[in-house]
C-alpha cells in the first residue's frame, strides 16, 4: 500500500543552528527598532496584562515606554538601567551588568553576541503550538540565570524576527513579551535614551528592578 505523507512541520525541517543564525543575521543589520508591545503576567494569584513602545538602538539601548494601564519607563543607556514611575518620588538605577530582570533576553540583540551564547540549551520546542502560522518556537535559559529561571521560549517569524519571548520562573509564574508593528532602522535620537531623574527624586541603587 502507497500512501502519501504531506509535507513535513516546518519545525521538523528547521535546524536549530541555522535558524540561531538568521536570528542574529537579522539583528545584526539592525541598527534600531520600534515596536508595540504587550506584557502579561500571571502568578502568586495575580493576572496582570500591560503594553506600550518599545524602542531599541545599537550599541546597547532600549526604552519601554508603558502607557496602559499607567504610564512608567524601564531605560537602559548600555551602562546603566533605570526604573521610572511618573509621580513617583524615587527611582531605581542599577549597572546593565548587574540586571536582574526578565526583559534581560531581549539585551542580546543590542550587541554582538550570538543568540546561542546568550540561552543556555538552546533547542527547538515542538511541543510549543506558535501563535503564529509558520513561525518556530525555541527553547533555553538566559545565560546567568538557570536558578531563577525555567525556561523561555522564543517566537521566531520565518525570516527571523522575534514576535514573542515567554519566560517561565522556577516559581510558577509567566511574563510573556509580544512585540506587533515592528519596524527597523527608523530614525532614533540618542537622547531617547538618556534619563535625569526629576528634581526632588530620590535614587535607590539595586539589581533588580522592582515593577
Amino acid at each position: 500500500m502507497l500512501v502519501l505523507l504531506g509535507p513535513a512541520p516546518l519545525v521538523a525541517q528547521t535546524d536549530v543552528h541555522a535558524l540561531a543564525a538568521k536570528v542574529d543575521q537579522r539583528y545584526d543589520h539592525m541598527r534600531t527598532l520600534e515596536a508595540r508591545f504587550t506584557e502579561t503576567y500571571s502568578g502568586a494569584g495575580i493576572n496582570r496584562t500591560e503594553s506600550g513602545t518599545l524602542l531599541m538602538k545599537k550599541p546597547g539601548r532600549m526604552r519601554w515606554d508603558y502607557d496602559q494601564p499607567r504610564p512608567k519607563l524601564f531605560l537602559t543607556d548600555g551602562h546603566t538601567a533605570w526604573f521610572y514611575v511618573p509621580g513617583e518620588k524615587q527611582v531605581r538605577r542599577t549597572p546593565v551588568k548587574q540586571l536582574d530582570d526578565l526583559r534581560s533576553p531581549l539585551r542580546y540583540l543590542l550587541g554582538k553576541t550570538k543568540l546561542e551564547k546568550e540561552l543556555d540549551g538552546l533547542s527547538l520546542a515542538p511541543d510549543q503550538k506558535p501563535l503564529n502560522p509558520g513561525d518556530v518556537v525555541l527553547r533555553g535559559i538566559p545565560k546567568g540565570m538557570g536558578d531563577r529561571i525555567e525556561q523561555t521560549l522564543l517566537e521566531v517569524t520565518p525570516d527571523g524576527l522575534i514576535a514573542r519571548i515567554v519566560v517561565e520562573e522556577r516559581g510558577g509564574s509567566v511574563t510573556e513579551f509580544r512585540f506587533l508593528q515592528q519596524k527597523e532602522n527608523v530614525e532614533i535620537p540618542d537622547g531617547q535614551f538618556r534619563f535625569t531623574p526629576p528634581p526632588g527624586t530620590e535614587v535607590v541603587a539595586g539589581t533588580e528592578l522592582v515593577q
